[in-house]
């Protein structure tokens, strides 16, 4: 029947549970929502309740026809939910699975007065979200956090940039994928920041903290059952703390985290699930930075979402443990199973989750990772050790066309980074020809490397002129490029970004992020050449985890 119809040719006495998607893909939301949307869903049909999904995008597996009892292909806004809601009689709404959309009506919905909201309260959702009560709760339960300030005027955050020093990192509140997040390294950029911030989240608080530099970042998570941990998953992600946790590599279980930091990781889990009461999926973002005196690092919580992340899919499959149904029993209290610790197990394998990014699409889109997440996807490899991992979901990535020895390689960025150094030591004895765009790099990488023969050859590098430089490429054969810059460039003629941009315009394989630069280079200085035939890491889900595929 029409939307306005008096009468209707199906009947609404299910009651059923209605389970919000996660909308259109875009930056920030994409397939790994899905996946927890159809689990949750599942979930649901398995404890013998009816089921409606609300979702608008007709790429999603959870639009299918057959996933849900029924379907909405609705707009994701609180006008059409409540209407779907009031119209099937529903007995509870499930927001936690979706992303960030389904969250930010979740308060709204419950002050209705006529929707109840499954699992954690959407008041304590809210002490999350906003920033200034966020860090105010984190604070009273003894959890440590970089310092932070509530930003009530421009003079309050040169205070406090100047107290803590630069940089300083701006946060708005409920926001997915850290829009207009972003790191202040001078006064000089504050005022323009600050501004962007305000205006992507008018109506909620922006907090300044201050930004550690050099630290590592650790991922958790979990499942809680009225404020008690059920499951959780502590990844460690190879990239310093600065990449957007969705631009980031995790590694799971952790290779370089000590049993004692796992263990600290799930004392935070547990204050936090119960300082906020929660029912359902939740994650943390973690900063792991080192004293600077020695002794034990510093873990300081940076980030609390209630609700499913985008890494949900991937613990649950590493760990053989489907997250989102533990949690979709804990929304709604039926056979909630016993709390186990997944981490204490040890595991003869390692995954790792990397980034897929669409800078293609993206025409003239500086390829430099920051706060702020880019990319568009994901993909997951296993292996036996972290190189064979990492090597396999790399080659992946790159759509198995990784720069082959005695093809060239180009070298650019911060020459201040001993790491650009370090990846030619890696690649250096397999013969690949090593070219910079200006002298100084080669002067660096020539005075640097362990190895004194090391050869790098400064090439013609017109800025202004794509076709020219798609020769010069064509010329050196250049088949991957280094370009570890320390900051986003500034005009369209910067050197930095026109390598980085143009190796994504030529499809030559590139590394801009420090730590995965150099693991690529070990991995290619254990791998290459590689052997004829199936290469060895071609191993099915089932040898690593064993078990029906999640």
């Amino acid at each position: 029947t029409t939307y306005n119809a008096s009468t209707h040719d199906v009947e609404f006495n299910d009651h059923g549970v209605l389970v919000l998607g996660s909308g259109v893909y875009r930056i920030g939301s994409s397939v790994e929502f899905d996946w927890c949307a159809v689990n949750a869903t599942l979930s649901l049909k398995e404890q013998g309740k009816k089921t409606v999904m609300i979702n608008y995008n007709p790429e999603t597996y959870s639009t299918d026809f057959d996933v849900a009892d029924k379907l909405y292909f609705e707009e994701l806004s609180y006008e059409r939910v409540m209407d779907i809601y009031e119209l099937e009689s529903a007995q509870g709404v499930v927001v936690s699975v979706g992303g960030q959309l389904p969250q930010n009506m979740a308060l709204k919905l419950q002050e209705s007065g006529k929707a109840k909201v499954l699992g954690t309260d959407p008041k304590d959702i809210d002490k999350a979200e906003d920033r200034q009560q966020f860090s105010s709760i984190l604070d009273s339960i003894g959890v440590d956090q970089p310092a932070w300030s509530e930003l009530t005027s421009y003079a309050e955050a040169q205070q406090f940039a100047n107290s803590v020093g630069y940089p300083v990192l701006v946060r708005p509140s409920y926001v997915l994928s850290g829009a207009a997040m972003t790191v202040i390294r001078s006064e000089g950029e504050l005022q323009e920041k600050l501004n962007a911030a305000a205006e992507v989240s008018p109506d909620h608080p922006v907090v300044i903290t201050q930004f550690i530099e050099g630290a590592r970042e650790i991922d958790v998570d979990a499942v809680a059952h009225d404020g008690k941990v059920l499951v959780h998953a502590v990844s460690e992600h190879i990239e310093n703390a600065g990449v957007h946790s969705g631009d980031a590599s995790l590694v799971l279980p952790p290779v370089k985290l000590p049993k004692e930091t796992i263990e600290r990781c799930k004392v935070i889990a547990d204050k936090v699930a119960k300082a906020w009461k929660i029912t359902g999926p939740f994650n943390m973002q973690i900063i792991n930075a080192d004293s600077p005196n020695g002794g034990e690092s510093s873990l300081k919580v940076i980030e609390c979402n209630l609700r499913a992340s985008r890494s949900f899919p991937f613990v649950s499959k590493v760990l053989g443990t489907n997250f989102i149904d533990v949690a979709t029993r804990a929304l709604t209290s039926t056979n909630v199973p016993e709390p186990v610790d997944l981490m204490e197990k040890n595991r003869d394998y390692v995954a790792v989750k990397v980034p897929q990014f669409s800078w293609t699409r993206l025409a003239g889109a500086d390829p430099y990772l920051g706060v702020e997440m880019s990319s568009t996807g994901e993909m997951a490899c296993f292996g036996k050790d972290l190189v064979e991992a990492y090597w396999t979901a790399a080659q992946s990535m790159m759509n198995f066309r990784v720069p082959q020895p005695g093809e060239g390689l180009l070298f650019g960025g911060d020459i201040t980074n001993p790491d650009l150094a370090k990846i030619v030591d890696y690649v250096n004895p397999l013969g690949y020809k090593l070219f910079a765009a200006n002298e100084s790099v080669k002067q660096h990488l020539e005075n640097n490397s362990k190895d004194g023969s090391v050869k790098v050859e400064v090439i013609e590098f017109p800025k202004e002129d794509k076709r020219a430089l798609r020769e010069v490429f064509e010329k050196y054969d250049i088949r991957g490029v280094f370009n570890l810059a320390k900051v986003r460039a500034s005009s369209l003629v910067d050197e930095d970004y026109v390598m980085r941009r143009n190796a994504v315009d030529f499809g030559v394989p590139l590394f801009m992020e420090t730590k995965t630069a150099v693991l690529f280079a070990q991995c290619m200085s254990e791998k290459l050449p590689k052997p004829e035939g199936i290469p060895s890491e071609v191993r099915p889900w089932a040898d690593f985890v064993g078990g029906r595929a999640l």
